[in-house]
C-alpha cells in the first residue's frame, strides 16, 4: 500500500514539472531598448503692455468715524483720478479695507492716547502704459500715499509660447542629432515629447509709498523693460 502511495506522489510530482517546464523553456531575456533623451530650450522676449499695480490711502485719526470718512473721502478722489486718467471701471477692485486702534506711549513708556488707522488698497490693471507715469502723478496728486508692487505683463502671450516652444523642439533635436554622432549611433524614431511652459514671472520694477502730491516729483520715469518666455522640450529617441 505505501508502494502504490509513493508511486502516485512520484507520477503527481513529474506532472507538476511537465506542467511547468514548457513555460519556463519559452521565456527569454526581452531585447535591450536603447534610447536618448535631450532636453531643448526656447526663449523669447516680449515688450509689456500691461501693467498691475497697487495704489491705496492711508489715514489716522482720533476716532474711528473720523478716520474712516476722511479716508472714504480720500479714496473716492482717487479713484475719480484713475478713472480720468483712462482706467476702466473693470479694472479696479479693493483688495484690502482695514482699520485698528493704534495706542500711543510717552518716553516713559505710559499710555497718552489712541488713533485709529485705516488703510483702503485697490488693484489697478493700466492697459496704456505710455500714459503710466502721469497716471501715478494724477493719483499722487489726488491723496494716495501708498503705491506698491508695479508688475508687468503682456495680455497675450499664445503667438510668443508658441514660437518659444518651436525653438525649444529644434534646439532638442540638434543636441540629439550632435550627441547621436557622437556616440557613433543612428537616431530612430521618437517616442515620447514632454514640454515645460515657464511663462514670465511677474517684474517688480520698484516699491514705495508717497506722501502728498507736494512732495512727489511729475512725470514719473518708468521703464516696463522686456519678460522673457522660457520653454522646455524633453525628447527621447530610439536608438541604432
Amino acid at each position: 500500500m505505501r508502494t502504490k502511495i509513493l508511486v502516485f506522489a512520484v507520477l503527481a510530482f513529474a506532472l507538476v514539472l511537465s506542467a511547468c517546464g514548457p513555460a519556463v523553456v519559452g521565456q527569454g531575456a526581452q531585447p535591450v531598448t536603447r534610447t536618448l533623451t535631450v532636453n531643448g530650450l526656447g526663449s523669447t522676449y516680449l515688450t509689456p503692455d500691461i501693467a498691475y499695480i497697487y495704489i491705496g490711502v492711508h489715514s489716522e485719526g482720533a476716532t474711528a468715524s473720523e478716520v474712516v470718512q476722511a479716508n472714504k473721502t480720500q479714496t473716492n478722489a482717487v479713484l475719480d483720478a484713475l478713472k480720468k486718467a483712462g482706467v476702466d471701471e473693470k479694472d479696479l477692485r479693493t483688495t484690502n479695507f482695514s482699520i485698528w486702534p493704534s495706542q500711543q506711549y510717552s518716553p516713559e513708556g505710559t499710555v497718552t492716547g489712541t488713533i485709529y488707522m485705516v488703510d483702503n488698497t485697490v488693484y489697478v490693471t493700466v492697459r496704456n502704459l505710455d500714459g503710466l507715469g502721469d497716471l501715478l502723478d494724477d493719483t499722487i496728486a489726488a491723496g494716495a500715499n501708498s503705491i506698491n508692487s508695479i508688475q508687468f505683463d503682456v495680455a497675450d502671450k499664445s503667438a510668443a509660447v508658441k514660437e518659444a516652444r518651436a525653438k525649444a523642439v529644434e534646439d532638442a533635436k540638434k543636441q540629439a542629432q550632435e550627441l547621436a554622432e557622437a556616440a557613433g549611433v543612428k537616431l530612430g524614431e521618437i517616442q515620447s515629447v514632454s514640454f515645460y511652459d515657464n511663462s514670465p514671472y511677474p517684474v517688480f520694477e520698484g516699491k514705495g509709498g508717497g506722501g502728498g502730491g507736494a512732495a512727489a516729483q511729475s512725470a514719473v520715469a518708468i521703464q516696463p523693460g522686456q519678460l522673457t518666455i522660457s520653454v522646455t522640450v524633453n525628447l527621447t529617441y530610439d536608438i541604432k
